[in-house]
């Protein structure tokens, strides 16, 4: 491998090994893109979340922990990844952990409870847990609803089983196509990651091994996410007709008159977009305008706004506005509070709306 530097010099990189399994681990564990996403989906690449390294599982009802996968990883459609890794120099990956990754799969799908891996997820970075979760989903899911999918996934056998190594041989090459072709709907994978060293500079080279075009045929792609546009979202409310394209339409105006960047959205079922603060080097979330499947809503994008209404305090006031000038009853135990399309078709309701979005984006822009 060969790489031109900013003098115009040819570095040569040679191909090295790893000095340990750990260190190709703890390269996982940080940085999880090294597992190729964009291979393993072209048209929406994998991106992954670590729940937690060396997580048990147990062999039986009632039993403590019998092994530990490497790690446990989720994509970003709640699909839980299990990862193990081997160096190729280490007899053992030729055929045993085969078996041992089986042996994980058949168990963890029998025995983790349905929870199992929120609650990981959640001891390991604690306060920090939904915010990381948040910035990772982007705007298009709930934290609620994704934790809610990856319970079904668990519970239905939707798993990932990606080996790892510098270099994946052909024994366990072709054990791998057999399994991705025949296992349905988990998915089998290995992804080889060599390392090139030299001039005090290491490049690593993700391959993606498994997806034979046969495995793909049978499974099938999954159908892509929908980008939506302004013609699109408004057709499906117009379609409807009543007053939900207009209160739609109404908050869309007031945000391009007040200089918000519009992110629409990229959901398969559901239209959206999202009006957004920059301000300060952040994007500041307001709230998200969703067509629905029957009926249209705004939804309060509390958990995800940063200062000042990170602080507590201020996220009670926004609420204690909104109560005050729409007459909307909070409900206390939502994440995500909702205005349906409909309450804020009543008269004057949704000017009233737009004053207290008025004053958010005043407060954003003094912090």
């Amino acid at each position: 491998m060969f790489l031109i530097q900013n003098d115009g010099q040819l570095l040569e990189l040679t191909e090295s090994p790893y000095d340990s399994e750990a260190i190709l681990q703890e390269l996982i564990a940080k940085h999880p893109s090294l597992l190729a996403g964009d291979q393993v989906d072209s048209e929406r690449p994998r991106r992954w979340l670590l729940i937690k390294r060396e997580l048990g599982i147990p062999g039986g009802e009632n039993q403590g922990s019998r092994w530990s996968v490497d790690h446990l990883l989720i994509d970003q459609d709640a699909v839980p990844t299990l990862v193990e890794i081997k160096r190729s120099t280490d007899t053992r990956i030729r055929r045993e952990v085969v078996g041992q990754m089986l042996d994980y799969a058949a168990n963890a799908i029998a025995y983790w409870p349905a929870e199992r891996l929120q609650l990981e997820f959640e001891t390991r970075l604690g306060d920090d847990a939904d915010a990381t979760l948040n910035e990772f989903l982007g705007s298009e899911i709930e934290v609620d609803e994704f934790w809610s999918k990856a319970k079904t996934n668990l519970q239905a056998g939707r798993l990932r089983l990606v080996f790892v190594a510098d270099e994946i041989p052909p024994e366990l090459r072709r054990i791998i196509e057999f399994l991705n072709q025949q296992m349905d709907p988990a998915e089998v994978l290995g992804v080889e990651i060599r390392q090139f060293t030299g001039g005090g500079v290491t490049s690593l080279i993700p391959r993606v091994i498994g997806q034979t075009a046969e495995a793909e045929r049978r499974k099938g792609s999954p159908s892509p996410r929908k980008k939506w546009d302004e013609t699109s979202f408004f057709s499906v409310l117009t379609a409807r007709g009543g007053q939900e394209a207009a209160v739609a339409r109404s908050i869309l105006d007031w945000s391009v008159s007040n200089a918000l960047r519009i992110w629409w959205g990229e959901g398969g079922r559901d239209g959206s977009f999202y009006p957004m603060i920059d301000h300060a080097g952040r994007a500041q979330y307001t709230v998200g305008v969703v067509t629905g499947r029957a009926n249209g809503y705004v939804q309060l994008q509390i958990p995800r706004m940063t200062a000042p209404f990170d602080d507590q305090q201020k996220r009670a006031e926004f609420l204690s506005r909104l109560s005050e000038q729409t007459g909307w009853d909070n409900e206390v135990d939502a994440k995500f509070p909702r205005l349906s399309f409909d309450r804020l078709a009543e008269p004057g309701v949704a000017e009233q709306f737009l004053e207290v979005l008025d004053w958010v984006v005043s407060e954003t822009r003094k912090s």
